[in-house]
């Protein structure tokens, strides 16, 4: 096979592009400002749009980023931190909201009398556990001896704090702005106002500038998710029951087991009461919601979306600097949280080759020229809460990992402005061009629900714990792809160079009455080693696509909009051909000479996700057949960028 350095695009079959477009039972596939010459239409590349907004033309970054990477280390200038524990505001509604304040001090001790700037972080994990144990972003003392007070808060029904626990809920976010007002009215602060955090903490930083307070300059968000619903909740209507219930169940014995229960106790057992008895409001209607396919739980609807900083992010007009990892559990949000920003405020995006809690930290770094987090968070703060002109808005936009180049690489934007979308078949085990030939037989995969327990998804969605149990098939997609139809390009003549979103677009058969897909995409090394690049799931039943929110690249879909709403459900049928569009997450990735690209299609991704309990019991044993002829035309469309678009070559 031969890729062209700058690919021309292959249109679908007449058919294959109708039912693209026709995918969403109904829905337009017009964009805002209406009219027939939409984006699609005039073959622009567009957004990924929202529940509340269509696709439209992807914006230009508002920053050049035309710096290189320069580190940033500064000094201490305070010897020691003092911290003021269990403080207690209450809010509009009654609930005692309990926070800590860290402030610098001077080498007696003394904390700093002068008004600082302070960075704010808003925690589900426990503050007085995070003293001991740093779970997503706790006090840092790196910017408090720096010249920032810190100011960590237990969310509603979590750690000290009263009231029932629904992460990222309305009235969580009610509080948000309440506790930035106490904050600059205190004697310590100067009014100036940062967020900060990890993962849950990293969105609520997000979260607490989409209201738009004054007082908030900056934002520092490190593996933020985007849409829990599409990133973790419901991964293509499929459940992700090995990272949910584990993070909720840590949650909730974090609200519970508090090391300084000593310290005002008759505060403390009020909010474990208010934390048990709230469990009946999210934790466990939630969850069994997801397993049974609850419509209130399992369909997308305005709950999830109040938990959605892309809904929001036209209200975030502060800088903002987002850090992902290539294998996070929100691998899909966090470069769609850069674009959703970009156009409206400074916002820059770091990717590393990271899983989640490797991104946490920044693991690796320093490395080609990128300084630590906590460096790059600094010059961040200092640009925008101390207002030195460090040159933080001169950063590169986009800084991404490259599996292959192995090495970070800095362009731009996001997606890749370089990017031509480049449609590849699947046919008879072989990735081409070619547009498929006619009476080709289908591949065939066995529907069982445990496919993938020793895979790179399983390590994903596992934030890397597994990755001290050292097996290969963490890696690699060899053993979860022995239950799946592989299709793989010739050896390639030449690099191919990978960056942004995948839609597989797949024709499939079932003698069951709804199936499961998984794709997976690989690097086949000429050892035989299929190197894990990314992976999309998808329910087939909930296949329906809204063309006018899926992001289109040169007149083709590449990334679709599922709704997961109960009118979008699309009954599959026994021995029915159904087109189902995939989602497979963003990579970057250069693929060698000599190597091949590795497309798999299989039945099912498991611990990554699962089908809920009526899904899966109607997919059992049966047979799915994966079609590649010129009738019904399986095909991925992959985003190829000129490799002479790196910066360099090792």
């Amino acid at each position: 096979m031969r890729m062209e350095k700058t690919p021309k695009p292959k249109l679908l079959p007449l058919l294959g592009a109708a039912l693209l477009v026709l995918a969403g039972c109904g829905s337009s596939s017009k964009v805002e400002g209406g009219g027939s010459e939409t984006p699609m239409a005039r073959g622009l590349a567009t957004t990924l749009g929202t529940r509340s907004e269509p696709a439209r033309r992807s914006p230009a970054p508002r920053s050049s980023g035309a710096a290189g990477w320069v580190d940033y280390e500064t000094p201490e200038t305070y010897a020691g931190t003092v911290k003021h524990d269990n403080i207690v505001l209450t809010m509009d509604d009654g609930t005692a909201i309990s926070l800590q304040v860290v402030r610098p001090t001077g080498a007696d001790g003394t904390a700093e009398s002068s008004p600082l700037p302070t960075i704010v972080t808003f925690t589900p994990y426990n503050k007085n556990v995070t003293a001991y144990v740093s779970l997503g972003g706790a006090i840092n003392p790196y910017f408090v001896k720096r010249g920032y007070n810190h100011v960590q808060v237990d969310v509603r029904g979590t750690g000290r704090s009263g009231g029932g626990w629904d992460p990222f809920s309305a009235r969580e976010q009610q509080d948000y702005p309440q506790v930035i007002d106490w904050v600059i009215r205190q004697p310590w602060s100067n009014g100036v106002v940062g967020t900060w955090g990890i993962s849950a903490t990293a969105t609520t930083a997000l979260l607490a500038a989409k209201g738009g307070h004054p007082a908030i300059k900056a934002v520092f968000p490190i593996v933020p998710h985007g849409d829990i619903y599409r990133d973790v909740v419901l991964v293509g209507g499929q459940g992700s029951i090995a990272f949910l219930p584990a993070w909720m169940a840590v949650v909730t014995a974090l609200a519970t087991v508090n090391p300084a229960f000593h310290d005002q106790p008759a505060q403390y057992a009020a909010a474990v009461a208010d934390h048990l008895l709230g469990l009946n409001g999210f934790l466990v209607p939630r969850t069994l919601g997801v397993l049974a396919a609850e419509p209130d739980t399992a369909y997308d609807n305005g709950y999830w979306a109040d938990k959605a900083p892309l809904e929001v992010a036209r209200g975030v007009k502060v800088p903002t600097f987002i850090v992902g990892g290539l294998f996070d559990i929100f691998q899909r949000s966090e470069p769609l949280n850069y674009e959703a920003l970009k156009g409206h405020t400074t916002a820059k995006l770091l990717i590393g080759p990271w899983h989640h809690l490797e991104a946490a930290t920044g693991t690796g770094l320093p490395m080609d020229g990128v300084p630590s987090l906590d460096h790059i968070a600094m010059m961040w703060f200092d640009r925008y809460l101390k207002d030195i002109p460090n040159g933080a808005e001169h950063l590169p936009n986009v800084t991404q990992w490259v599996w292959g180049h192995e090495r970070f690489d800095t362009s731009s934007d996001w997606p890749h402005p370089q990017a031509r979308a480049q449609r590849l078949y699947l046919q008879g085990g072989s990735l081409a061009e070619e547009t498929p030939a006619a009476g080709a037989a289908p591949a065939t995969v066995i529907q069982q629900p445990f496919n993938g327990v020793c895979s790179e998804s399983a390590m994903q969605i596992a934030i890397g714990i597994v990755a001290y149990a050292p097996l290969p098939c963490w890696y690699s997609d060899n053993l979860a792809q022995t239950l799946e139809a592989t299709f793989d390009t010739a050896p390639l003549e030449q690099d191919l160079y990978i960056n942004g979103p995948i839609q597989a677009d797949i024709w499939i058969s079932t003698t069951a009455l709804d199936a499961g897909l998984v794709v997976r995409v690989s690097d086949l090394e000429p050892n035989g080693n299929a190197r894990s690049l990314s992976s999309g799931l998808q329910t087939a039943s909930l296949r329906a696509v809204d063309a006018s929110r899926s992001r289109w690249l040169d007149g083709q879909m590449i990334q679709p909009w599922h709704p997961f709403t109960a009118d979008s459900v699309e009954t599959v049928g026994i021995g029915n051909l159904v087109h189902v569009p995939v989602e497979v997450f963003p990579t970057s990735a250069l693929i060698r000479k000599g190597h091949r690209l590795r497309i798999s299609v299989g039945a099912s991704n498991f611990p990554f996700a699962m089908m809920p309990i009526p899904n899966l019991l109607q997919s059992l044993a049966g047979v799915m057949r994966i079609y590649g002829d010129a009738q019904y035309p399986s095909s991925v469309v992959i985003p190829v960028v000129p490799v002479s678009a790196l910066q360099a070559t090792p």
